[in-house]
């Protein structure tokens, strides 16, 4: 049966190309480029849209081919390659299981060395399969498992999300592992997609990395300000209301356009009124998301020093801080010395309560920056 959608501006998954906004050359370019036999990396901050246009991706694949096998993971919570691994043969078997009996038997005899165990979702009630490879196999299982893909005679897309964990990972040669088991399979096709910029900007165009130009690379703004405006006034008219033009360019322009934050406050919006034309709308309804956040925030917040949280109400102040580390910084926020700020600044990275912008610094938290910013 066809779910149905109650508030069409979807804050978590993907349900389908009529409540994505947008992204249609983009959608294009990772097809075209992952249907010539590239791999492709997705390169933006976190809630700028990278995961949906995945998933977009993938639904106009599987649309136009019903035997191609796509494969999502974030590896995000993955600490080492081990994990890796057991997270990629779980989400492989847990697809051909999905597939139908045929494919999934012969997937699990195939797998059969990785130890799978079937069960079902709690939450979607489909099958789903765990499987718990000996940490001294990574290697080898991970090798086996691409090379059983590469073998099924269909075309296979792998995505991995935040793909820039495995730099973390205690297991040096990671990168050169999965490199060299990727370069020939030439039935899987390979999305990397990453939100620390530099970082995945190093793994994929430093010449001392494996994955060295080895892949195309897509860098993903914010979606374009009049096409998610008529994306989002379409809903509203649709039940025979409206969004006023001036009051979506607030909303835009108060989170520069990313769409998870000006998505969560377009489905309140929608759940509140059946016609938006009044800023005190807008202002109401972001206040109200934001204190409903704030006893996270002062949570999060107890675990920092005096001088973090000093520079971090100071970025969220500036909006977006270049010089932290110049006198007139230092003095206009009343901060400790040069030293002082530099550690501040690497804990804040560290916890990801920051982000690095090519022109200076923001808080990565758009609605904990409005948060800070009344205080």
């Amino acid at each position: 049966m066809k779910k149905k959608i109650i508030n069409p501006f979807i804050c978590q998954g993907y349900e389908s190309p009529e409540f994505f906004c947008g992204r249609e050359e983009e959608t294009k370019t990772v097809m075209s480029t992952l249907y010539n036999g590239r791999n492709i990396t997705l390169i933006s901050p976190r809630r700028l849209g990278k995961t949906g246009l995945i998933w977009n991706v993938f639904h106009k694949i599987k649309s136009e081919n019903k035997d191609a096998i796509c494969i999502y993971i974030d590896i995000f919570p993955t600490k080492n390659q081990h994990e890796l691994v057991n997270m990629l043969g779980s989400a492989v078997l847990s697809d051909a299981l999905s597939k139908g009996r045929t494919l999934g038997k012969r997937m699990l005899d195939v797998f059969g060395a990785l130890r799978p165990v079937v069960g079902i979702d709690s939450i979607t009630g489909m099958p789903n399969v765990t499987v718990n490879i000996d940490p001294a196999q990574s290697e080898m299982s991970l090798k086996g498992i691409l090379t059983q893909l590469n073998r099924l005679g269909k075309e296979v897309f792998v995505a991995i999300d935040e793909f820039q964990q495995i730099a973390y990972y205690p297991e040096t040669g990671t990168e050169a592992l999965l490199r060299s088991h990727i370069q020939f399979m030439r039935n899987i096709h390979f999305i990397f997609s990453g939100s620390k910029q530099h970082m995945m900007s190093e793994m994929f165009l430093s010449p001392q990395r494996p994955f060295y130009q080895s892949t195309d690379i897509l860098s993903l703004g914010p979606l374009d300000e009049e096409t998610y405006y008529l994306f989002a006034k379409g809903f509203f008219e649709a039940r025979g209301g409206g969004l006023d033009e001036c009051v979506f360019h607030e909303l835009y322009t108060l989170f520069d356009g990313y769409t998870w934050y000006v998505q969560s406050v377009l489905n309140r919006l929608y759940e509140g009124y059946k016609r938006v034309d009044a800023m005190e709308q807008l202002r109401d309804t972001v206040m109200s998301v934001t204190a409903g956040k704030a006893p996270q925030y002062e949570s999060l917040t107890q675990f920092l020093s005096a001088n973090q949280f000093a520079l971090l109400k100071a970025i969220a102040k500036e909006g977006v801080a270049k010089e932290l580390t110049g006198k007139a910084f230092l003095g206009k926020y009343r901060l400790m010395g040069a030293s002082s700020v530099k550690a501040a600044l690497e804990t804040l990275l560290d916890k990801e309560l920051v982000y690095r912008l090519n022109d200076g610094y923001i808080v990565y938290d758009r609605f904990m920056d409005l948060w800070l910013k009344r205080l």
